[in-house]
């Protein structure tokens, strides 16, 4: 990737549904050349898909909590965080390095459906032995974006 990548991938970032013909505008290049930079850049996996962000709110969804999941065997890490990654109002499944424990970031609509996800389908797989749950009472931001330095 050179510096030109680089650049296109920050527009990217900001507006994934930028025209082709804008992101050429603002770096100089013809649109076909962006276009096709794009195109290697998918191929060769750096950018791995495109999202929309919706409204949390609009769908009930504003409760944001964060789940710490210790298991009793931690051979059972890749499988546990497989069945929690299938559980649809999971976003985010994480190992902790230093805590031997997954963590979870997940949006509910409120404490019945977070208890019921509980009870139902985290305390179910087999190998969890417990779980430590944190309530988002706030969000002061929230991203994908990856911080990308085009100055070397």
């Amino acid at each position: 990737m050179d510096k030109i990548d680089l650049q296109i991938l920050q527009i990217l970032q900001k507006k994934a549904r930028i025209p082709n013909v804008e992101v050429a505008r603002t770096i100089g290049m013809a649109p076909s050349a962006v276009l096709e930079r794009i195109k290697k850049l998918e191929a060769s996996g750096v950018i791995q898909g495109y999202e929309v962000r919706l409204n949390a709110d609009m769908f009930h969804r504003a409760m944001v909590a964060f789940i710490e999941i210790t298991v009793s065997d931690p051979v059972d890490f890749p499988e546990i965080g497989d069945a929690l990654a299938a559980i649809d109002q999971v976003q985010e499944v994480h190992y902790l390095a230093g805590q031997d424990c997954l963590m979870i970031k997940l949006r509910v609509k409120d404490n019945r459906e977070l208890e019921s996800l509980l009870l139902t389908r985290i305390n179910n797989i087999q190998a969890v032995s417990s779980t430590r749950t944190r309530i988002a009472l706030s969000t002061f931001k929230e991203s994908a974006k990856i911080a990308i330095d085009i100055t070397s």
